[in-house]
């Protein structure tokens, strides 16, 4: 009798998430990590901010851009008129449809997933905003892929101005327009991310005195260690 050979179990994709405050190098890492990834034979995606690409579906990915619309490319007025709790549950909204419709099944194909911009900058945010319940804002995003790895670029809110140059009103927490209401809402978010790295055992990178090359480097390294992602 012969017996066929089973298909080997195809390995799950993993998911890595690059976090911190704005202006600290994020984007710049995860755009690195990706293209390495896939440079050394490792499939990998990038979602960042406005990755709305359903692979496949057309209907799904018109149905993700609108949203995406909605919740990013809004007018001030508009977002300032909807209130806080709104913007919470519209924010729960876009990562639910992301996270469900290109994240898992990317990861279940066996595709790697580096994620730009994860929940937890959200969080932080909302931890610092009297005005809605931080365990509401923790509630709503609970049910998302927990990601294999989290990355930390940690940098200190001046530091981080000086690397942007320009900044918008989200990014003070609409408390003002000059250069110390940015530093000071960065800051009480950046605190509000070490208490989260402290719980989850993030990778937390002090990146202030960092070039691009180190950091990279550093973070690669902790993908062959962790992960046993070798790039």
């Amino acid at each position: 009798m012969t017996v066929e050979a089973r298909p080997a179990t195809l390995a799950r994709g993993r998911e890595i998430t690059v976090t911190g405050i704005d202006g600290a190098g994020k984007s710049t890492l995860a755009a690195r990590l990706h293209q390495a990834l896939n440079d050394a034979g490792h499939p990998s995606i990038l979602i960042g901010k406005h990755s709305t690409a359903v692979p496949m579906d057309a209907e799904l990915s018109a149905y993700l851009d609108r949203l995406n619309e909605v919740v990013y490319r809004r007018d001030t007025r508009v977002a300032q008129a909807c209130g806080d709790h709104y913007w919470l549950l519209a924010l729960a909204a876009w990562y639910t449809l992301q996270d469900k419709l290109v994240i898992q099944p990317a990861l279940a194909a066996g595709t790697h997933v580096v994620l730009d911009n994860a929940h937890h900058k959200i969080l932080a945010r909302y931890a610092v905003n009297p005005g809605v319940s931080t365990r509401l804002a923790e509630q709503v995003f609970a049910h998302l892929t927990e990601p294999d790895l989290v990355i930390f670029l940690r940098v200190g809110a001046r530091e981080a101005l000086l690397r942007k140059g320009e900044f918008t009103s989200l990014e003070t927490g609409h408390s003002g327009s000059g250069d110390e209401d940015f530093i000071r809402y960065q800051n009480t978010v950046l605190a509000q991310l070490q208490e989260q790295s402290e719980d989850g055992g993030w990778l937390s990178l002090d990146v202030t005195s960092m070039d691009r090359d180190t950091v990279f480097k550093t973070a690669a390294g902790t993908l062959a260690d962790r992960l046993q992602l070798t790039i």
